[in-house]
């Protein structure tokens, strides 16, 4: 079975648990391949957490959950050095970060002490305990999900915390017909106990190196160039994004290309990851008037094509 089909065999299998989401399940998806970070971000109870609980299984990565609660501590997530009476010494017993994936449900319901104990481990793929380093096992993945800003009990992430996550996306309500497939349907919970694992984590490597080699033409890099100056101009946005953030887009935009079956990006690979890519990076404009997924879409309007 080549790549092409392996994908598209995850990406259907992934749909028969979360309906209706095709375009978010492939947003997702195109995530990992980039090997970025992924938040999902909605109200509770739309199935954000069964989504990345499918996705650790379909990707045949072994994965831990942690619930994220206010008293939090960043050793629940790293681990801790116990002294064990029969070595006569300290014995580190590691946490739950230790995984391939981490699933850190509501996210956002940690004090920013413990939020910031992650961002090691996203950006360097390692932790320090105690004073020693130790590596995360590869691939390592955050996969993160948070309530809106405005319910109780939440903290919102800092723009460094934010910035170390290649995608945010948003599942929002199922439709009518996706709604009554889901009242009439199994439990999703079971659906994703007996998911089998579409890949390995050597397919998963190979397929990120297939990404890293899809050819990125000097026209569409002028163009995410033109999508990244439009953003520090001071029209959009308070500011603009990043060199690391104009990396994550190639990246993303590489892995849409992948998952379209082409050996290069076009411009509507890098519209169509563009919101997920960078909202949540951004802040607009105050007389905007507008969300910060509504304002980048109106950039891309703005912009012209290559």
């Amino acid at each position: 079975m080549d790549a092409q089909q392996k994908l598209k065999g995850l990406l259907d299998q992934l749909n028969t648990v979360i309906v209706g989401k095709a375009a978010q399940v492939q947003d997702c998806v195109a995530c990992l391949l980039a090997g970025g970070h992924l938040l999902i971000e909605d109200v509770p109870g739309v199935g954000k957490t069964t989504l990345a609980h499918a996705l650790a299984r379909a990707f045949g990565l072994e994965f831990s959950r942690v619930q994220f609660t206010a008293d939090l501590m960043p050793s629940d997530l790293s681990g801790v050095s116990i002294y064990e009476r029969g070595k006569e010494a300290f014995v580190f017993h590691p946490g739950p970060v230790f995984a391939q994936v981490l699933l850190a449900d509501e996210i956002n319901r940690a004090s920013p002490k413990t939020q910031s104990a992650l961002l090691e481990a996203m950006e360097e793929k390692q932790v320090t305990v105690e004073g020693e380093t130790r590596p995360l096992p590869s691939p390592f993945f955050v996969i993160a999900t948070q309530n809106p800003h405005d319910q109780l009990g939440t903290f919102a992430l800092p723009e460094s915390q934010l910035d170390r996550f290649l995608m945010r996306i948003s599942l929002g309500y199922p439709d009518r017909a996706a709604e009554r497939e889901l009242l009439n349907g199994s439990d999703r919970r079971d659906m994703v106990e007996a998911l089998p694992a579409m890949l390995t984590p050597v397919d998963l490597h190979h397929l990120q190196q297939q990404v890293l080699g899809i050819h990125a033409a000097e026209p569409l890099l002028n163009y995410v160039q033109d999508l990244i100056a439009a953003t520090r101009s001071g029209r959009w946005f308070l500011q603009g994004l990043s060199p690391r953030a104009g990396i994550a887009v190639v990246r993303a935009a590489k892995a849409q290309a992948l998952l379209a079956g082409r050996d290069y990006v076009a411009p509507d690979d890098v519209q169509a990851i563009l919101p997920q890519s960078i909202a949540h990076r951004l802040v607009p404009v105050g007389d905007a008037g507008r969300g910060p997924v509504e304002q980048v879409r109106a950039l891309i309007e703005a912009v012209p094509l290559p």
